[in-house]
């Protein structure tokens, strides 16, 4: 497995990025627009799946790197509960329904398994910046 240096080359990151502009698509027009609740809370929580993963990478620990990216998780799993009441109240039609709680659930196994990985490895470091140095 090679090493990501950014939070920005994860593969989970970049599909959570495309879940959060996705919600956000759909949530700009009609009656989901207006619905500021629902509409509100589902963008936080998209937002909160990669944002998670981005401070966790940042984090000084892998403990903490696995904690955010357990938060990360709950988040995915608060969005695709969001989507069903979209989807009821008629705010997104079943095939965007089922297109994004897909996606929602992939990144969702794709952080269990990230997880599973780094528990895996609970003796390794958590990568520096290179070839930077702070004057003081």
């Amino acid at each position: 497995m090679t090493t990501a240096k950014r939070f920005e080359e994860l593969e989970v990151w970049q599909r959570s990025k495309e879940l959060t502009n996705l919600i956000y698509k759909y949530s700009t027009d009609g009656a989901f627009a207006r619905d500021f609740g629902l509409r509100d809370q589902m963008r936080r929580a998209a937002v909160s799946i990669m944002s998670n993963i981005a401070e966790g990478f940042e984090s000084q620990t892998q403990s903490m790197f696995i904690q955010y990216l357990g938060r990360a998780k709950g988040s995915a799993g608060e969005v695709r509960a969001q989507l069903y009441i979209a989807k009821d109240q008629r705010y997104i039609s079943g095939e965007d329904f089922n297109s994004l709680v897909s996606m929602a659930e992939i990144c969702s196994k794709q952080l269990a398994k990230f997880i599973q990985y780094l528990e895996s490895q609970p003796n390794s470091r958590r990568v520096k910046e290179e070839g930077v140095t702070y004057d003081v």
